[in-house]
């Protein structure tokens, strides 16, 4: 597998195992979680996506109860996880409303929560989950400079920020932010014309992924055009669509790092399988044509 090098210390596998639907799982026990890791593993995917509010704040508990029943997957794993997001669930039920808060206070808070939840004593890449209206750069930049220095957290990126949210908040900080994990799959190409990869190409800055197959709705039909083309790729290189669609995105030169989030230990066993796939330009353009409802101009 891959890996991306953030910075010079820390370097994440090309293809990440996001945690998201992780309580949704009929069977959430510590050894069925730890099934899920192994086999990432045995395909040198390392890296483990998390968010503190995944399952109503709940999955990084589930997580890090795999992780004391098995505490040697600690030092074979990179843990992201993010913060900044305030629902009436969970320990912030009594929330009056959804809202974001990057305040020093909620930081701390939050990562200390994750520290406790998921077992470990550092977390490898934390993110701000999303641009905050009220954030004010210098009180979050210092937080996040200080969680960095303290080394409770190796490196700090963000999540969701349109180019110029990650500029104001970098102005502020000591400390370099290491990516941007934003939407980007055949179903929502928006970022490779919109300024949000170019921005990061830019900078070298290399991106996440999220929901890179589209929450599944690339398999349900509503683009069979495309579905199509996936599938006679895919019979020709030997994999499955989701491989094709994820090596899509590995093809582009800005290191797009897609987060997979499924429960299934098949598919979870093929996800490398993407690494497999060669895309020649024509190909790229022919899905990204298909993907757009039209040639480009």
């Amino acid at each position: 597998m891959e890996r991306v090098a953030l910075n010079p210390d820390l370097s994440l596998s090309r293809i990440v195992y996001g945690m998201w639907r992780l309580g949704e799982d009929q069977d959430t026990s510590m050894a069925h979680v730890q099934a899920k890791v192994e086999s990432c593993l045995a395909q040198g995917i390392t890296t483990m996506d998390h968010a503190d509010i995944y399952g109503g704040y709940t999955i990084e508990a589930i997580f890090g109860a795999a992780l004391k029943a098995a505490p040697q997957l600690r030092d074979q794993i990179e843990i992201v996880t993010k913060c900044g997001i305030v629902a009436p669930a969970g320990r912030h039920a009594s929330a009056r409303v959804k809202h974001y808060d990057t305040t020093t206070a909620h930081i701390n808070a939050s990562v200390e929560a994750s520290l406790r939840d998921m077992a470990t004593d550092h977390i490898d890449l934390l993110l701000i989950h999303r641009p905050d209206p009220l954030l004010d750069p210098d009180e979050t930049g210092s937080a996040l400079d200080a969680l960095v220095e303290s080394g409770k957290v190796r490196a700090v990126g963000v999540s969701n920020f349109r180019p110029w949210d990650y500029a104001l908040l970098q102005s502020s900080m000591e400390s370099t932010l290491v990516t941007n994990q934003i939407e980007i799959s055949l179903m929502e190409p928006q970022a490779f014309t919109n300024g949000d990869l170019a921005y990061l190409q830019e900078r070298m800055i290399p991106p996440m992924a999220w929901s890179p197959l589209g929450g599944g709705s690339l398999f349900d039909g509503s683009k069979p055009e495309l579905l199509a083309l996936l599938k006679r790729i895919a019979g020709e290189q030997g994999v499955d669509e989701p491989a094709v669609a994820i090596a899509w995105l590995l093809r582009h030169p800005a290191k797009i790092m897609p987060v997979m989030g499924t429960n299934s230990l098949a598919r979870i066993a093929r996800i490398g399988d993407a690494m497999k796939v060669e895309l020649d330009r024509q190909s790229w353009f022919e899905l990204y044509s298909l993907a757009k409802g039209h040639e480009v101009p």
